[in-house]
């Protein structure tokens, strides 16, 4: 019938495997209750894992940390497990419990127990697996990468900071050898919100830096504040990093560091930042693209920082400065009414160019609409700048912090001294210095010391940005908002009774009532002509009255001002009688009668037994000067008298101008303490005098050569032991010649360095020399001016070199002339046979010298420097050239001069 299939299980394994799963079903049941239980318990300790890991998460993420994606689905698993334990319990297990019997080891449900008995076991597991995945988060958020740089707020571009932007942007881009780079200038003129532009243009300009950090310095230098700043940007400030030693961090910062290409700009500086402390690698072949750019008010600064470059961040230009103050404004007030924006021009330049003052004032006026409003403005801007709204709470008091960072109270009060001279008034270096010696701000009785010291003081108020230079290199000038900023100081901080109206426009003096009590008053540069009024003043020490109109002064004008040290009378030109209540100033200790029309000094003069400093210069008038008047000043140190224009001829012998001025060479010989002096001499036997003095010789700064007429040559090379001399004016119709003498001569001055200090030489109406060959040997001369010889043929002769072929050696002729200026010499043909470099020449003119047909130019000289040429329009179309390369460099440099 077919096959047959059968299979044999033995009974007892089927009813085994039965038994196992009905028991574990019946585990289910049986265990229901128990495993409600610790589900609950095991749900709550996942949760209080949960919140711990969310405690760690939470403090993570306050320092800017990002949660893992691990740690982030971990927590939404245990919320939903949460939910869903929770639901199960709330709703679920009452109601399957109640279904239990026999004690729990049966149901009266068996399946719907079962299955919620089985649900109930599974759970316990995986909240067991959620709570061992989390006990295994060693971290729990990571630092979010950092961006490249970070955007700061800021203004507008102010105008005028385009170009050194663009110049500072490309030292970074494109100068490797640039690593550190200084910003300085003024408070307020702009130098953050450059350094903000520098950072800002790198988020919007292609660059390959890895990271920009900004780090405000200011005045309190903590280099733990530095390295927090930059441990920021890096990733480094935690917990643990804090509670390093400075050194500990700087070795972290430093391994971060030199792995990146940075830039670490600094902003404020106001001292040394030693990089290597804070662990910002130095300029190293591995680093050398990375940057570091810092803001100072302090040039000196950018050397202790050892920058590769800086740059001074100036004022704004005229016109820089009225776009900015129109900005701030606004057109709305410009234009409502027709008068007010001449006014507001007027405003504008009150400030200087300097930016914080134009946007404070700006600001200030921009709805006021009437002219009254702004010529009351303009009244109190004058009067008293610290009185318009936000000058004396704004500006000045972030200026007076340049103030207060000077290192002691005598500089503090030089500068305060500078704000007596009138706004925008080219300051002369030597007399600044002269009348602090007579204040008595110097205690030194050295004056060599004394002078040193004065100009280390001008040094570092121009390095503080408190003073500019100006008018050339013995001249500085104080910054309008800077000036105003220390008169501010002077009458509100200081609490000092001063009087200064200077530069005001005054006929009058002020009434004498205004002088009672007062210790400095500055009438200077107004149109004053009589001062007949007169008051005790005893506790004035200065007096500015030059440069008014000053014709008469009441005899008991000075009679009551017992502590007067300093008296400047000078540019009075109408002042032509000497003020005999001078002579009762027993305290003076600066007298400056310079550029008056005084005939005679009085011999009542000699009761001024503490006079200093005094000066005499250029007083074209003056005739008498009393014998043994000059020596009894005992305790003079600074006698100015050069002069050169030549006056009258003195015929009496008790006159100390009498003469050739040998009578004055002697009692110069008795000043003990002098050193520093400026003298004309008018003849050889004069001068012999003078030079056999080692101490005249030495303190002499200037000297005028004029008449000579007992003499027909001059030996110039005599001068060179004049190691100070700083000017030498030559005028005489007799001398033919000056002589330089052999090799052997030559040798010596060139050994000795003569001439060394010499920088300006004037030559005029010398009708007999023929040439100025000497000046081979003034290496450092500035200015050169040269008229009215008529002989002249050369300025330096070849014949006379070639005669002495010693002369020359390495000696490069006006290697550092500034300024060449040649007049009425009708028979000039030559400067210079040769073509000369010019390494700083700025100007050349030349004025009626029509047989001077070239200049010792080439292609190469002033290279790559714009120089002036001034002439008469003839004579430079005549005018030969080395080639047609010079010729058409130096085409552009000529501005025609009239003849006349």
């Amino acid at each position: 019938m077919g096959n047959v299939c059968s299979i044999s299980v033995p009974c007892d394994a089927i009813t085994s495997r039965c038994l196992d799963c009905t028991a574990r079903k019946a585990t289910y049941i049986s265990q229901l209750e128990d495993n409600v239980v610790a589900l609950q318990t095991a749900m709550q300790n996942l949760i209080e894992a949960r919140n711990d890991v969310m405690r760690r998460v939470t403090v993570a993420e306050q320092q800017q940390m990002i949660r893992l994606n691990q740690v982030q689905l971990w927590l939404s698993r245990v919320q939903q497990m949460e939910t869903t334990v929770g639901d199960l319990i709330i709703n679920d297990s009452s109601q399957e419990t109640d279904k239990l019997c026999f004690g729990g080891f049966c149901s009266k449900d068996c399946k719907s127990s079962y299955k919620f008995g089985k649900k109930v076991s599974k759970m316990i597991k995986d909240v067991t697996t959620l709570m061992a995945e989390g006990a295994n988060f060693q971290e729990v958020a990571e630092r979010v990468p950092e961006a490249a740089v970070d955007e700061l707020p800021h203004e507008p571009m102010l105008v005028g900071l385009e170009s050194t932007l663009d110049t500072v942007w490309r030292c970074l881009a494109q100068e490797d050898q640039v690593g550190i780079i200084g910003l300085y200038g003024m408070g307020g003129v702009g130098k953050t919100t450059l350094l903000t532009q520098i950072n800002n243009k790198f988020v919007d300009t292609p660059n390959d830096f890895d990271i920009v950090i900004w780090v405000v310095v200011s005045k309190d230098l903590q280099l733990e504040k530095i390295q927090e700043n930059i441990a920021q940007r890096i990733g480094l400030c935690n917990e643990s990093w804090k509670n390093k030693s400075l050194q500990e961090k700087a070795g972290d910062i430093f391994k971060i560091l030199s792995k990146k290409k940075f830039v670490l700009l600094l902003d404020d500086i106001w001292e040394r930042v030693d990089l290597t402390k804070i662990g910002v690698p130095l300029a190293t072949p591995k680093n050398i693209a990375s940057k570091v750019v810092f803001t100072t008010r302090f040039v000196d600064i950018c050397g202790l920082m050892e920058s590769n470059r800086k740059f001074k961040v100036k004022c704004l230009t005229d016109g820089e400065a009225w776009k900015l103050f129109q900005n701030k404004v606004g057109e709305e007030t410009l234009n409502s009414h027709p008068d007010i924006l001449e006014l507001a021009k007027s405003v504008a330049q009150e400030c200087g160019g300097l930016p914080l003052a134009l946007i404070t004032i700006g600001r200030a006026m921009a709805y006021k609409k009437t002219p009254e409003e702004w010529n009351y403005a303009i009244q109190v801007l004058k009067r008293s700048a610290s009185d318009f709204p936000g000058m004396g709470k704004e500006v000045y008091p972030l200026l007076k912090f340049s103030y207060d960072s000077l290192s002691d109270d005598r500089i503090r009060s030089c500068l305060l001294y500078c704000s007596l001279f009138s706004e925008d008034h080219y300051i002369l270096e030597s007399c600044l210095i002269d009348c602090w010696i007579g204040e008595g701000i110097f205690d030194e009785n050295d004056y060599n010391q004394v002078q040193n010291k004065g100009y280390y003081i001008i040094g570092v108020l121009l390095h503080a940005c408190l003073l500019e230079e100006g008018g050339g290199s013995n001249y500085v000038k104080m910054h309008d908002v800077i000036r105003d900023m220390a008169l501010w100081i002077t009458c509100e901080i200081e609490k000092e009774n001063v009087l200064i109206q200077a530069g005001a426009g005054l006929t009058e003096a002020p009434k004498i009532g205004k002088w009672v009590g007062v210790t400095r008053v500055s009438l200077m540069d107004n149109e004053i002509e009589d001062l007949l009024e007169f008051s005790t003043c005893s506790h004035l020490t200065t007096l500015f009255l030059q440069s008014n109109s000053l014709r008469t002064i009441n005899s008991y004008f000075f009679q009551f001002m017992p502590s007067l040290k300093v008296l400047n009378l000078s540019s009075n030109y109408c002042l032509n009688e000497f003020p005999p209540g001078i002579s009762k100033l027993v305290s003076l200790q600066y007298l400056n009668l310079s550029m008056t029309g005084i005939r005679e000094l009085p011999i009542e003069l000699k009761a001024l037994v503490n006079l200093k400093c005094l000066n005499l210069e250029e007083m074209s008038c003056l005739c008498t000067i009393p014998r043994q008047l000059i020596s009894s000043f005992s305790m003079l140190q600074v006698l100015r008298m050069v002069s050169y224009y030549s006056s009258e001829d003195y015929s009496a012998q008790d006159n100390v101008l009498f003469g050739g001025h040998e009578f004055l060479v002697e009692e110069l010989l008795c000043l003990k303490y002098i050193n520093v002096l400026t003298i004309t001499l008018k003849s050889s036997d004069a001068l012999g005098r003078f030079l056999s003095s080692r101490k005249l010789r030495r303190c002499t700064k200037s000297l005028s050569l004029q008449e000579f007429s007992d003499s027909k040559s001059l030996n110039v090379l005599s001068l060179a032991g004049m190691k100070h001399l700083h000017s030498l004016h030559l005028t005489s119709p007799y001398l033919e010649e000056l002589k330089i003498g052999g090799a052997q001569e030559v040798q010596s001055i060139r050994e000795t360095h003569g001439f060394r200090s010499l920088h300006t030489f004037r030559v005029n109406f010398c009708g007999k020399l023929r040439d100025l060959t000497w000046l081979v040997f003034a290496q450092n001369l500035k200015f050169l001016f040269v008229a009215n010889c008529l002989l002249m043929e050369e300025i330096i002769s070849a014949r006379e070199i070639g005669q002495v072929p010693e002369m020359m050696g390495n000696l490069n002729p006006f290697g550092k002339l500034e300024f060449l200026q040649l007049k009425d010499l009708q028979h000039l043909k030559s400067i210079y046979c040769n073509a000369l470099p010019f390494l700083r020449l700025k100007d050349i003119t030349v004025l009626r010298c029509r047989n001077l047909k070239k200049l010792p130019l080439d292609s190469n000289s002033t290279k790559e420097r714009k120089i002036v040429i001034k002439g008469e329009e003839g004579w430079w179309k005549e005018l030969q050239w080395e080639d047609e390369a010079t010729q058409n460099a130096f085409l552009p440099c000529f501005k025609s001069h009239s003849s006349s």
